[in-house]
């Protein structure tokens, strides 16, 4: 009774209160599943403001799983450029290649099914099985991991394991509409439950916030150690362009431009240029201007000043923007 009183509150609080979002438009149930698809793909570590213009470019130029299938690489590495994470782009038309070839031109509603397509893991299986094909699915993203928290005061370390997380979100019931309610705890965390200064007044559950009782609205995580990396990177330049080559080396940016660079391992007295985060890798880059008229493989030559004519990953971009402000 009490989780349906929950339920209820939530939804209610959404019908009245929820954003209106590109990928929640009125349309076919196909088109329903492509457009969860598209987006949660992109919302992955990326926030729903950056999101939006994205896309909608995306939908306007790929309208369909088919025409994502025969998009030409390239010309969709440029429509993604900006919203960084470029492997779930990649991942994206992997996904699309094998619905298409596998599932006769529909997602996969079952979630063992979801979960075996590139790029897809339990969060994201578990918002398209809630969102596209409304079943009883809570997905635990960023915001509803923080009305959690809050809501039942979870503090420590134990507590908040993604494991135990899992457990706790029962709490929250379930619903007839799914696809609603999924959304519905998501647009709580990101509209009323924010990380710093949440609209305690206007939650529809504050009633029962342990977190709200106690005036403490501290958001405990578990931490995640950087690894800290070591790289010499090669500037060559030539008619006052730089040189970059395809990245065939590292696991990040796999097959982007990228300068010339190698991994140190544990080097002594080195002394870092410029320090770049990827992923959960601290970058500390040393920077090495070769004057030698050696080429590296496959060279290409970029224009500093033209830097939109190409399709590069903003590592490189970083890169350029630091030589052109220490000549």
């Amino acid at each position: 009774m009490k989780d349906q009183i929950i339920t209820k509150k939530i939804l209610n609080w959404y019908d009245i209160n929820k954003r209106s979002l590109p990928w929640r438009k009125r349309v076919s149930n196909r088109k329903k599943q492509y457009y969860t698809l598209v987006s949660e793909f992109m919302l992955q570590q990326t926030q729903v403001s950056s999101v939006i213009p994205y896309f909608q470019k995306f939908i306007k130029n790929i309208p369909d799983l088919e025409t994502l299938v025969n998009f030409n690489d390239q010309k969709l590495i440029k429509l993604w450029e900006g919203l960084g994470y470029y492997s779930r782009v990649k991942n994206l038309k992997k996904t699309a290649q094998i619905v298409v070839r596998n599932f006769n031109k529909n997602l996969p509603s079952d979630f063992l099914e979801l979960k075996s397509l590139p790029g897809i893991g339990d969060y994201t299986a578990s918002a398209i099985s809630a969102i596209a094909f409304n079943k009883p699915f809570i997905p635990l993203d960023g915001n509803v991991e923080r009305v959690l928290k809050r809501y039942l005061y979870l503090k420590k370390e134990y507590q908040i394991t993604k494991k135990n997380l899992y457990e706790e979100k029962k709490v929250f019931g379930l619903a007839s509409r799914s696809a609603d309610y999924a959304q519905a705890l998501m647009e709580l965390g990101a509209l009323i439950c924010k990380p710093i200064n949440p609209n305690c007044n206007l939650c529809p559950i504050s009633n029962n916030c342990i977190s709200l009782k106690k005036k403490d609205f501290v958001l405990n995580k578990i931490k995640k150690k950087n690894k800290d990396k070591y790289y010499l990177l090669k500037v060559f330049k030539k008619n006052q362009k730089y040189l970059v080559i395809k990245n065939t080396q590292f696991n990040f940016l796999k097959d982007f431009d990228i300068f010339p660079m190698k991994e140190l391992i544990k080097p002594k007295n080195f002394n870092k240029d410029l320090n770049i985060k990827i992923s959960n890798m601290n970058m500390n880059i040393k920077i090495e201007y070769d004057k030698t008229t050696r080429l590296e493989k496959a060279p290409n030559w970029i224009d500093p000043n033209n830097l939109h004519n190409y399709t590069l990953p903003t590592f490189t971009k970083k890169i350029v923007n630091y030589l052109e402000n220490h000549k």
